[in-house]
């Protein structure tokens, strides 16, 4: 394990995080809300630190390279102490830096330098909780969060696309922030370890093994021979959908800013809104029957989105397995949702009731976690089939959480086959998926993740509970926060929050989110000692 070397990419994440403050500060300068000296002081401090580290950390090569980091370090330096006398920063000072950072992430470049496969676990795990430190600063400058405590939670929810929030007055924020944590939501949903191999050439050292590491799901498929292609290609079809919503939103007449928060919220299946009431705030059919298509497509996987669009057909969706299993629970939820809610109110319009089930049934299955109803006060079997598709979550190589349906199929399938082994001892049955058959150690893997799941789930109920939290609400919330959805039921239901829990319950709960949004191995293989000891 060569720390140096994740220090190195972990610092080069930290640059990209400042780069990725820049739209906030634009939408601050837009709106005029006042918070443009807290943004440049965030962007600068961040820029700095992940400045400073990257080049603390790369073998000096040339005398220009030294010339060029101690100039674009004071340069740096003059800015933050303006910054801390409340002086506004010259803009040719802050031009200078930046266009000198730029310069400087092009001449450094290393790529003999191979990454390890434990120095990539490294790098995902530790860069995404610097982020989330880094990330949490402009909540502090601001004031809009003045708990460092809940300011990591906020911005590890949002950087993980979880969607649990601390905030109780969301309509009070300046419009930047609001920007900013839905923005952490677009990031966070395909991966900010992807985004940077798509836009910094340099992190392409070692990228299979960095890809693995981070893309959602069992196994990545490669669309390009090149990580850095099939990252630029995936956040491709992300950004068109991205902003095809947006203008589909504002069409549905959606305010500019609200479109782009619920964009990067549903796209990134994270949920943060710009209402206290959630997607409730808008009584629109259109626009709430917008957000559950969108939903639905980035609760599959992005490889099929790509094809489709390549081809201009949607018949590779309909040939993926894993796709037609998804689809088909989500219109079973629905069909049974809805059924229910009218048997139990016959009096309730017909489409009120679809549109509230296709949205509850689609936001929590693909972890979003935007809500129009308070489904607390459905029927208590409802509760139990919501608490299911929380479970199951979307696809592997989607942006949603859970524990992917392709697991679920396999786990189902292996269950029918053991049954059928009972009855015929000597039979040799293989498990098949589609019309491959699955290799014994991918079946082996599955249950070793369901087993880990299931335990780490249990832990965090447990844990919970020690805080004097009843065990719904430590249960749903443990589940909600390792599925990454938000939303849980009793005391953090659809209309509540987790602002009342204890420090200590929060930070556990941050782990969760960590450990939920890196499906869990990725975090705990940096518990074992012999992976320092390599």
């Amino acid at each position: 394990m060569r720390l140096p070397s994740i220090l190195h990419l972990i610092g080069a994440l930290l640059v990209a995080l400042a780069i990725g403050m820049l739209p906030a500060a634009l939408v601050s300068a837009v709106t005029g809300d006042g918070m443009g000296l807290h943004w440049a002081s965030s962007i600068l401090l961040t820029l700095f630190s992940g400045f400073g580290l990257f080049f603390a950390t790369v073998s000096s090569r040339s005398d220009r390279l030294q010339i060029e980091t101690t100039d674009a370090l004071a340069v740096l330096g003059r800015s933050l102490r303006r910054l801390q006398f409340r002086d506004h920063p010259a803009q040719v000072t802050i031009g200078q830096a930046l266009k000198r950072v730029i310069g400087l992430l092009r001449l450094v470049t290393d790529p003999e330098d191979e990454l390890r496969r434990s120095e990539a676990f490294a790098v995902v795990s530790l860069g995404w909780v610097a982020m989330s430190v880094f990330g949490a600063i402009p909540f502090l400058l601001t004031a809009t969060i003045p708990s460092t405590t809940d300011a990591f939670f906020e911005t590890m929810s949002g950087f993980t696309t979880t969607g649990a929030s601390i905030l109780r007055e969301i309509e009070a924020l300046p419009p930047s922030i609001l920007f900013w944590r839905s923005f952490t939501h677009w990031i966070g949903g395909m991966g900010i370890i992807v985004l940077s191999l798509a836009i910094l050439p340099f992190l392409g050292v070692g990228g299979m093994q960095l890809f693995r590491a981070e893309v959602p799901g069992p196994t990545p498929d490669r669309l390009q021979p090149r990580i850095k292609e099939t990252a630029k290609l995936l956040w491709g079809v992300y950004f068109a959908l991205t902003f095809l919503q947006i203008v589909l939103l504002m069409v549905a007449d959606m305010p500019w800013l609200d479109a782009c928060c619920h964009a990067f919220g549903t796209l990134g299946t994270g949920g943060f809104s710009t209402k206290n009431a959630s997607i409730g705030a808008y009584p629109s059919y259109a626009i709430q029957w917008i957000i559950i298509v969108f939903m639905f497509l980035a609760g599959a996987n992005f490889t099929l989105h790509f094809q489709a669009i390549r081809g201009r057909t949607w018949r590779e969706h309909w040939r993926d397995f894993e796709f037609r299993i998804y689809a088909l629970i989500t219109l079973l939820a629905i069909v049974v949702t809805t059924l229910v809610l009218l048997w139990d109110d016959p009096l309730s319009e017909p489409l009120q009731a679809l549109t509230a089930s296709a949205f509850t049934v689609i936001s929590l299955s693909t972890s979003t976690g935007y809500a129009t109803v308070d489904y607390q006060i459905w029927p208590v079997a409802l509760h139990a089939l919501l608490l299911i598709l929380m479970f199951v979550g979307g696809c592997a190589g989607s942006t949603g959480g859970g524990f992917k349906t392709v697991r679920a199929i396999l786990m189902v399938r292996f269950t029918r086959i053991e049954l059928r082994r009972l009855l015929h001892p000597r039979a040799i049955i293989n498990v098949r998926y589609g019309n491959r058959r699955v290799p014994d150690a991918v079946i082996q893997n599955v249950l070793g993740f369901f087993l880990l799941y299931i335990s780490v789930l249990a832990l965090g109920t447990l844990l919970l509970t020690l805080f004097d939290i009843d065990l719904v609400t430590a249960g749903s919330a443990s589940l909600a926060c390792l599925s990454n959805i938000g939303p849980g039921l009793a005391d953090v239901g659809p209309t509540a929050n987790y602002a009342w829990m204890p420090g200590a319950a929060k930070w556990i709960l941050s782990l969760w989110m960590l450990l939920g949004r890196l499906e869990i191995y990725t975090v705990l293989i940096l518990f074992a000692p012999e992976l320092w000891k390599r």
